[in-house]
């Protein structure tokens, strides 16, 4: 089986060996970025399956390299940093990092979200882009088109239709969907997924009130129909 690849950025050259040394152990193949402007170039080369990416970087920081990558690809991103006031941990999150791990950190545990992430990110995470009748998702650019008409999707909302879309006809729960969507340290309630669910088909479906795409199954969560042409 192929290792997966995790980009390790950070600043500090001793982090990222710890940090390295740590994921080496679980046998994942760690590459390594000192500022923002490598992470994007090798984010861009080697396609990682992972980032555990610092919020303090010379060039670029944190912040906008994950809000560049977000408008790229789902690469999953733990965010790393000394800085802990919740409004720069929300300012992470709504950019789209997937975790927020605080400095001083325990390697160990850090390992131990990658993992978790991981099979949230299954390797097998499919082709860079899936079609469904007139419905094209191309993960690689962040894109989803219906008849080749842009959807303008949030990131919330390309997750969740990424996700279901993936396997058609298999049922979601809503507490799969927010761990999937959202992340598994969401705090708020199950329904929220509804209002997501909501807006995707306002933009996706001919007729939300009737959707093609996206089922509810009634007791149970939602799924995705295969339409085809």
């Amino acid at each position: 089986m192929v290792s997966k690849r995790v980009l390790v950025v950070d600043d500090d050259v001793k982090t990222v060996e710890l940090v390295k040394l740590y994921l080496d152990r679980d046998g994942y193949r760690v590459l390594s970025a000192y500022d923002g402007v490598e992470a994007l170039r090798l984010a861009r080369e080697s396609h990682p399956d992972l980032i555990v990416l610092d919020l303090m970087l010379p060039g670029i920081d944190g912040l906008e390299v994950c809000r560049i990558l977000r408008d790229e690809s789902d690469v999953p991103i733990i965010m790393l940093t000394a800085k802990t006031t919740d409004q720069e941990k929300l300012t992470g999150l709504n950019l789209g990092a997937d975790d927020y791990v605080t400095k001083p950190f325990s390697p160990r545990e850090l390992a131990a979200r990658v993992r978790v992430i991981l099979r949230r990110f299954p390797g097998e995470r499919g082709p860079d882009e899936i079609k469904h009748g007139e419905l094209t998702i191309n993960f690689l650019r962040h894109e989803a088109s219906l008849a080749g008409r842009p959807l303008n999707l949030t990131m919330v909302e390309f997750k969740l239709l990424g996700v279901l879309a993936r396997e058609p006809g298999r049922v979601f729960t809503r507490a799969q969907l927010i761990e999937k969507a959202l992340g598994y340290d969401f705090e708020g309630f199950d329904r929220t997924i509804d209002v997501h669910i909501l807006n995707l088909r306002r933009k996706l479906e001919p007729d939300p009130n009737h959707p093609r795409y996206i089922k509810t199954v009634y007791g149970a969560g939602y799924k995705f129909v295969r339409v085809e042409q």
